[in-house]
């Protein structure tokens, strides 16, 4: 476990909270400690350290990855798609640093913290946080590693580095570490912080997280318990709701005003004077978005045709274009389009009123998540302004004569959700740095983890319940579940687990959650051994591979190398 990075740099530059404390100094080299936790400003700056971390793209800030390794989203075809990765890729490898480097600063507020003579109630709040982010960290090492060394506040880093070659504790073992940090969280975190401090955990994050560790190890009753003590507001008001937008919650500089969705994220800023954001413009954006951005992830055809009619019927191409389904003649024709000779204008068309009628009139999430073909996008070319842009599917169109470029080539879905719109007012001025702050947990995700975990309990009609509010959130609108017509009627469990894992797809798309929940739930090898990522025109782009081994990922090999108590490796490594 590589943690001298952040020892030998003792400045840091913080992850801006929207709060006052900016940490110019890190806690955490040898040689700073003696003159740092002294004041309750040191405690709330140290603590603001941790979450810095997280924006780490081995933590939490390549989350948006994660969906290109499950059947809704893909990218190019990597090592991870493809199923040739090891023990050495760069990516695991990151993974597995830069989340110990969350733990480890987590485990040096908590150590430092728990003896300085301040406020009773700030250093409660401050370790509260400790436990929760430190929970969080190992919540990812768990669920992609297994079990994993657990490391606590009672090793210093500066001094014990090359003393740290503990072997591996159970997975068992690590949930049941997490759980114990969550619950010592829920007793420190408060309710609500003032607007100064906006975006720091709460004790209602504490709580959603915990009753996702629950969920994950089948323990449905504690799951149902965490999950209806804030949808419920059991013991407190927590006052959660699902905001009305959809679109406007991912496109939106934070804080928007009135949301309460949100129960955890992760802050973004993009001004000059404060880049502290995430790559969304880089990821999804296509070259016309803020910057120029790469398509590096990309919605799949799959997701698209999960979107169901506005009547909550299942779509069918065939119903709308006899044939499109099993000719792949037929789907080029129904997109294809020709430039004319100076290739500001479309030649031919093919027919998009037929088109946007497929296409609007579907679950509003799909126009509110995804560019589709022939509509529009308004994006930004600095030094330019804004740009409007056409998605036609014709050959030679760039950004410079108004249409969507993908330098690929591809016939692909494109994100809507997360992609900047213009230049945000401007509030980006970096495309790595996208001030849209990233949900780690939000409402509609555990209203849709209570539905699971009420149904895995037997409780259907509950399950119900509660998936078929997100299902009503103002801006989707799409009939519940058990609400008159045939095709929207559960009466299992099998059913209700199928219908689950449908709205867990396109309302959680781009949030990085799918990957795990094929994996948590057995799925991966049947959804995505052997799967053919295909364009809408029917071109495949590569196949993807998933073999037993790679539910769980391989401890690197350099880790293994340093401490060979890490072994054995995970089974199938």
């Amino acid at each position: 476990m590589k943690t001298t990075g952040y020892i030998a740099t003792i400045l840091l530059i913080v992850l801006g909270l929207s709060g006052c404390y900016d940490l110019d100094v890190a806690p955490y080299d040898k040689v700073a400690q003696g003159n740092y936790w002294k004041t309750e400003a040191d405690a709330k700056s140290g603590v603001m350290g941790v979450y810095a971390q997280l924006k780490s793209n081995g933590a939490y800030g390549y989350m948006p990855l994660f969906d290109t390794y499950s059947d809704i989203a893909h990218g190019p075809g990597g090592p991870v798609e493809q199923g040739t990765y090891n023990g050495a890729y760069d990516f695991l490898v990151q993974n597995w640093k830069d989340t110990y480097d969350g733990v480890q600063r987590a485990n040096t507020v908590i150590k430092n913290v728990s003896g300085m003579p301040i406020d009773e109630k700030v250093k409660n709040n401050v370790l509260g946080e400790a436990h929760f982010l430190r929970a969080l960290y190992y919540f990812h090492l768990a669920d992609l590693f297994g079990g994993v060394p657990i490391y606590d506040e009672s090793w210093e880093v500066s001094e014990s580095f090359n003393e740290m070659l503990l072997p591996r504790n159970s997975r068992e073992e690590v949930w049941q570490f997490i759980i114990k940090d969550l619950t010592l969280a829920i007793a420190n975190l408060p309710l609500k912080w003032d607007a100064a401090d906006y975006g720091r955990a709460t004790k209602g994050a504490a709580y959603a997280l915990r009753g996702k560790v629950y969920l994950y190890i089948k323990n449905w009753e504690k799951a149902i318990g965490d999950f209806e003590e804030i949808v419920y507001n059991k013991t407190n008001q927590y006052g959660y709701k699902l905001y009305s937008d959809y679109l406007t919650l991912f496109t939106s500089a934070g804080p928007i005003p009135g949301d309460y969705e949100t129960i955890f994220a992760i802050q973004n800023k993009g001004t000059t004077d404060n880049l502290y954001g995430m790559p969304f413009a880089t990821l999804y954006g296509t070259r016309g978005t803020y910057g120029g951005g790469r398509g590096t992830c990309l919605p799949s055809v799959t997701l698209a045709d999960m979107y169901e009619e506005k009547d909550g019927k299942e779509f069918d191409w065939n119903n709308y274009i006899p044939g499109y389904n099993e000719n792949d003649a037929i789907k080029k024709k129904a997109f294809q389009a020709t430039l004319n000779a100076t290739k500001q204008k479309l030649e031919t068309i093919p027919d998009t009123t037929l088109l946007g009628s497929i296409y609007r009139n579907r679950d509003s999430r799909m126009m509110q998540s995804l560019i589709v073909p022939y509509s529009y996008y308004n994006g930004y070319i600095v030094g330019t302004g804004s740009k409007k842009q056409l998605y036609a599917i014709a050959a030679g169109t760039t950004v410079a004569n108004g249409f969507i470029q993908f330098d690929k080539g591809w016939n692909v879905y494109f994100y809507r959700k997360f992609v900047p719109i213009e230049d945000m007012g401007g509030e980006i001025t970096n495309r790595n740095h996208t001030p849209i702050n990233f949900p780690v947990i939000r409402l509609a995700d555990v209203l849709l983890m209570l539905a699971e975990a009420y149904n895995e309990n037997n409780q259907l009609d509950e399950a119900v319940v509660e998936l078929n509010k997100v299902r009503k959130r103002q801006s989707t609108n799409m009939p519940g579940l058990n609400s008159g017509p045939a095709w929207l009627q559960v009466t299992d469990k099998e059913e209700m687990f199928e219908r689950i894992m449908h709205e867990r797809a396109i309302e959680l798309i781009g949030e990085g959650h799918r990957f795990s929940d094929l994996r948590r739930w057995g799925l991966a090898m049947q959804y995505l051994n052997n799967r053919q990522e295909k364009d809408f025109t029917g071109e495949i782009r590569f196949t993807r591979k998933f073999s037993e081994r790679d539910y769980l990922w391989p401890i690197p090999s350099e880790e293994i190398q340093r401490n060979p108590a890490l072994k054995p490796n995970n089974p199938g490594w």
